[in-house]
């Protein structure tokens, strides 16, 4: 009996050691299997109190578990930190009631070049590991008939930044939200952005970021992605 118990423990302890493997090079392969976010169909059924009720117990064990003194004035506001940060500010994306409203404006100037929202901040986070992504989005689109405020391109890319990510499915994400808003295919998104689970961790790479984008409409024509590539590469510095 004690012979058994041994060998399916060893055994699985195998398997849990190659399916971490196996998850752990996924991760850094970052591969997705979907445009969308994954979320369960019970993702919105707890308020936002609830889940930062519940967020703060989960980290608050944690930090027990790493041998942390939760008694510390430095440490035991920490863990209602934490959770309220994941649900209001890093992860508030996830809300679609926080979905920026994105008005858009007859283009009645005519303007029937492409417009270019180069340089926009944009701050994520690695759905892999939850370390932070640091970068610059670049958006551009050809108006067929209507505009929308630049401001608003600036809030779309931040709200679906705010989640856990995948940098290609933000391109996505980002492009096929203004192609919905501004009803044009002719939309495009390029991403430059460091990411710190290759930076700070394994690999250790302080200096490589990772480049990203999605093109639609004419933009997939190489005359219009080389002229929309030299916009975002002019020196706007002031």
């Amino acid at each position: 009996m004690y012979i058994f118990a041994a060998l399916k423990s060893h055994i699985l302890m195998k398997i849990d050691n190659a399916l971490e493997k196996q998850f752990e090079e996924l991760g850094d392969d970052h591969v997705s299997a979907a445009e969308d976010t994954p979320l369960r169909e019970d993702a919105f059924v707890l308020s936002d109190e609830e889940k930062i009720a519940k967020i703060q117990g989960n980290v608050n064990e944690i930090m027990l578990t790493l041998g942390l003194d939760l008694e510390d004035d430095s440490l035991k506001g920490t863990p209602n930190r934490v959770a309220k940060m994941f649900v209001s500010e890093i992860f508030g994306g996830l809300n679609p009631k926080r979905k920026p409203k994105s008005s858009t404006f007859s283009n009645k100037y005519k303007y029937g070049e492409m417009l270019v929202e180069k340089n926009i901040t944009l701050y994520s986070t690695c759905e892999h590991h939850l370390l932070p992504i640091v970068g610059k989005a670049h958006v551009a689109y050809i108006s067929k008939g209507t505009v929308v405020g630049l401001s608003k391109m600036n809030r779309i890319v931040d709200y679906f930044a705010k989640r856990p990510q995948v940098q290609e499915r933000l391109n996505i994400q980002i492009v096929r939200e203004l192609q919905k808003v501004l009803g044009t295919e002719d939309v495009a998104c390029v991403i430059d952005a460091k990411h710190l689970c290759v930076n700070s961790r394994g690999i250790r790479d302080i200096e490589s970021s990772t480049v990203t984008a999605e093109y639609g409409g004419k933009f997939k024509d190489e005359a219009v992605r080389r002229e929309f590539l030299d916009y975002i590469n002019i020196d706007t510095k002031f």
